[in-house]
């Protein structure tokens, strides 16, 4: 049998050398993180007065004076501290504990099968879902009416959105516990959980006991900067507070949102004051939270000294009681939108719609048709070019033995843990320069800086577990290190690329402040205008956009689950009759 042997000397100098594949970390922490540097100097200087484009040309305090004058700012960053910690510390703790308590049981699997498909949802969709069971008009008072309570109207009550940001929490649990509970099962696979489980159950602690005594220390520095992320998120989230939160009282992000869309140019320099304020409380939260670990950890020390082996029934059938009702209002919300898209008369307090009609889509498509164009282009060219980078970085990774180090790791988090508005403001000023705002690049590049970290930690994993030999072998054919990568690699890695590309497309079509301050008005996405018409009546409408924006992604990762088992079906086919 003769082998087709290709020798790596063929191929051109710097590439047998290696020299190109060497650039694709530097290359791309220069695209990844230099705007990221900018921006921030872009929203440090307005914040001290210096705009020359505004007439600001020298440096001063005024735009902190205006900041403190202004009316609520204090409580607006109040409530954007401790919902953003309360959120952080209620998904945290469901998720460690769910897993403690019931990993490996049926209920387990059933997690698995139910939260996977939440993390694609946008988190606006997500608040949108929550806000029509919740409100007044909402699906669970409809439920309940009129034979329990009595209401053949709306009630008056300030249920979603309401003043003290309760929605807003709840909100934030239902999608962080999805992104904690998969980055949790990730960093499992990382340590000797098994093993520890089985010394400890031997010792006769009961398994959740027996897994936050030995596999708990071991597994949250793994999990670390998520959790860092997700709390930075949820102190500084704007397209969820926009419509979970009431006008008179909005999150700090709400105000510095409403300042830079202000036509009075001057309020620029306010903005850009709140942003430095936004990046001081996220720095705040993650001080907070890292006093709560060292609490925490010497409060488990003392736990573990005194030697219980069983923790009281009652918190796993909470646990389980949590993550159920977080599961199941996150469904039940969408299943509520999908029923608005559908519907053409829904009276209070019918439970369900008295006519049913597909004229929304109908007469809907014509408005979202521009925004569904872009949603699709700007998610896939983000997510291709990400992909692209990333698979680069690995393969560099591998071929030159160097690992990323923890401090790589913080700077690949940066863009997750630095607030959104705080170099996006900047960052916006950047683009006008360079004259890319409101055009395609702008906004593919701003969607770039929040897909490419977690395409990373989709694949990276799965590109590091696979095995070396099949590389070794192919080498020692005579394949070259590119036609390895091409041929060997990717085929064999087919489905984690695939899911980390669809993992990349669910977070582009999620971002909203990118497109805001990318796009300039001129381009706009499902997210943006669903956001948009989140505070009016028409729910037919928002139905049919938060319909359109949830499938999007679904869609991508049906085809991530099915295209590597019908590729490789149809390739073992044409073997066989040959």
């Amino acid at each position: 049998m003769a082998v087709d042997v290709i020798p790596a000397k063929t191929e051109a100098g710097w590439w047998r050398k290696g020299l190109s594949i060497r650039c694709a970390p530097p290359l791309t922490l220069l695209i990844f993180l230099g705007p990221v540097a900018a921006g921030l100097i872009g929203t440090l200087l307005p914040a001290f007065g210096y705009l020359p484009a505004l007439g600001g040309d020298h440096l001063s305090f005024d735009p902190w004076r205006a900041l403190a004058r202004y009316p609520g700012v204090e409580t607006a960053a109040l409530r954007s501290l401790v919902t953003g910690l309360i959120a952080t510390g209620l998904s945290v703790a469901l998720v460690l504990y769910f897993i403690a308590a019931f990993h490996g049981t049926t209920w387990f699997q059933w997690a698995r099968t139910v939260l996977a498909p939440l993390l694609s949802i946008p988190h606006a969709a997500m608040a949108m879902g929550l806000a029509f069971l919740l409100a007044p008009s909402g699906w669970i008072v409809r439920l309940i009416s009129p034979w329990a309570t009595g209401f053949d109207r709306p009630p008056d009550l300030a249920l979603a959105p309401d003043p003290y940001g309760w929605s807003l929490v709840l909100a934030l649990v239902i999608k962080e516990v999805p992104f904690l509970f998969l980055m949790t099962l990730g960093a499992l696979g990382q340590i000797p959980a098994q093993k520890s489980m089985q010394i400890a159950q031997s010792l006769g602690y009961d398994r959740p006991t027996g897994w936050l005594k030995t596999v708990l220390p071991q597994l949250y520095g793994q999990i670390r900067l998520p959790i860092f992320a997700v709390l930075a998120f949820s102190v500084s989230v704007v397209d969820v507070a926009l419509i979970l939160t009431v006008t008179p009282s909005p999150t700090l992000g709400v105000l510095i949102l409403r300042w830079a869309n202000d036509p009075d140019l001057s309020q620029n320099f306010v903005a850009a004051a709140g942003a430095c304020i936004q990046c001081l409380l996220v720095l705040s939260a993650i001080g907070f939270w890292v006093m709560g670990e060292r609490i925490v950890s010497w409060l488990g020390l003392a736990w573990i000294r005194k030697g219980r082996r069983r923790v009281p029934h009652g918190v796993k059938q909470l646990t389980l009681t949590g993550m159920s009702l977080a599961a199941g209002l996150g469904i039940a919300g969408l299943i509520g939108l999908v029923i608005w898209s559908f519907t053409q008369r829904w009276r209070f307090p019918d439970t369900l719609p008295s006519t049913w009609s597909l004229d929304n889509w109908g007469q809907g498509f014509g408005r979202v048709a521009e925004p569904l164009a872009t949603t699709l282009w700007v998610g896939l060219a983000a997510a291709g070019v990400a992909l692209i980078l990333v698979m680069l970085c690995l393969e560099a990774e591998q071929r030159t033995g160097r690992r990323p180090t923890h401090r790589a790791l913080w700077l690949l988090y940066l863009p997750l843990i630095v607030p959104q508005i705080a170099f996006l403001f900047g960052a916006q000023i950047l683009m006008v320069v360079v004259g890319i705002d409101g055009h395609w690049a702008g906004l593919i590049w701003a969607h770039l800086l929040f897909v490419l970290p977690y395409i990373f930690l989709s694949l990276s994993e799965p590109y590091r577990a696979l095995d070396p030999r099949f590389s070794r072998t192919a080498a020692c054919l005579g394949a070259s290190p590119w036609r390895i990568f091409r041929q060997v690699k990717m085929p064999m890695l087919l489905r984690p690329i695939l899911i980390a590309f669809a993992v990349g497309f669910a977070v582009s079509v999620g971002e909203y402040l990118p497109t805001i301050f990318a796009g300039a008005g001129r381009l706009t996405t499902l997210t943006t205008e669903a956001v948009a018409l989140a505070g009016g009546g028409d729910r037919r409408l928002i139905g049919t956009l938060v319909v359109l924006q949830s499938i999007l992604p679904l869609i991508l990762f049906a085809i991530a689950a099915a295209a590597p088992f019908l590729i490789h079906r149809s390739a073992f086919a044409g073997k066989k009759r040959l």
